[in-house]
């Protein structure tokens, strides 16, 4: 990219530094057109988001008391001097793409990322890059560094997924803004917008919680039932029982296993593993009734082949 194309890109969106508008070179303090563009401006631009520093052509005058045109009230950028980088996902719930890019522009967005994702896709990697965008910009003179979305509900599908980016714009001080709903408004993970980041922790751990619990009242009605979750056992007393009458005899891992036959199960007639064989062996040996019980039984009938 060439330094004319580089500054055309910078200059295609304001600077929230400065509060020039798009099409405008960057000012000094002073009033002055400065030799290279703000980092909180060309950060933006996301083929320029890794470079060093962006030089401002000779041709605007660099050094020279500044002539371009005066932001009008209310178009010098936010108040707040933030650096907003919006990011939309669609959702048959939710305003398009378009509608939801339009809103997040309109809000102070300089850059918006956004992506087609349903329900069935776990990855977001325009999200993904929204946010990593958001914790690599430094804002000249402190100002905030914000993630806007057009509803929260745009941002993460649960309430977990949600805190757990929660976290870590908290981690990096990035405030979150929230255009419509209930929860509208900026929050500041560092200041007064903490109560939000508080009941998302709360609201995931009900998730959690009430997730556990329906786990759990579906695992006791199974076992009133009679249905038990997890995979089936694949020795049986009898089997366990012969393998300790042939360990006794001195019989190896492998050749017990390779003497043993699965009775049932949809592995009925195969041989079972040696991990199988090592750890009924184990559970054997730590609970010597289990030994003791079949010790009897196992030298009264033939190993199973």
């Amino acid at each position: 990219m060439t330094l004319e194309q580089a500054a055309a890109a910078a200059e295609g969106v304001a600077c929230p530094t400065c509060g020039v508008p798009a099409g405008s070179a960057c000012r000094t303090r002073g009033g002055d057109t400065a030799f290279r563009y703000h980092t909180a401006r060309f950060v933006l631009v996301p083929e320029l988001a890794a470079a060093p520093e962006v030089l401002v052509p000779r041709d605007r005058g660099p050094g020279r008391p500044w002539t371009g045109p005066v932001p009008q009230s209310g178009q010098a950028g936010p108040a707040d001097g933030a650096v907003r980088i919006g990011y939309a996902c669609s959702s048959p719930a939710a305003p398009g793409l378009q509608e939801q890019a339009d809103a997040l522009r309109a809000a102070g967005c300089a850059q918006v990322f956004q992506e087609d994702a349903s329900a069935r896709v776990k990855g977001r990697p325009a999200r993904d890059k929204a946010l990593r965008l958001a914790g690599s910009v430094a804002v000249p003179g402190g100002g905030p560094v914000i993630v806007t979305v057009h509803t929260l509900g745009r941002l993460a599908r649960t309430s977990a997924e949600l805190m757990t980016l929660a976290v870590a714009l908290e981690a990096d001080g990035i405030g979150l803004e929230v255009l419509t709903g209930p929860l509208a408004g900026t929050w500041d993970p560092r200041g007064a917008g903490a109560l939000l980041f508080d009941v998302l922790a709360a609201a995931a751990g009900l998730d959690r919680n009430h997730r556990r619990e329906k786990s759990i009242e579906g695992q006791q009605a199974a076992a009133a039932e009679g249905r038990h979750s997890g995979r089936p056992r694949v020795f049986d007393e009898e089997m366990t029982a012969a393998a300790l009458a042939m360990r006794d005899q001195g019989m190896s891992v492998p050749e017990i296993a390779a003497s043993l036959v699965i009775p049932e199960g949809k592995n009925a007639g195969q041989h079972p593993s040696l991990a199988s064989v090592y750890r009924v062996l184990a559970e054997a040996d730590a609970d010597p009734g289990v030994s003791e019980g079949t010790g009897a039984a196992a030298a009264a009938r033939p190993a199973s082949r």
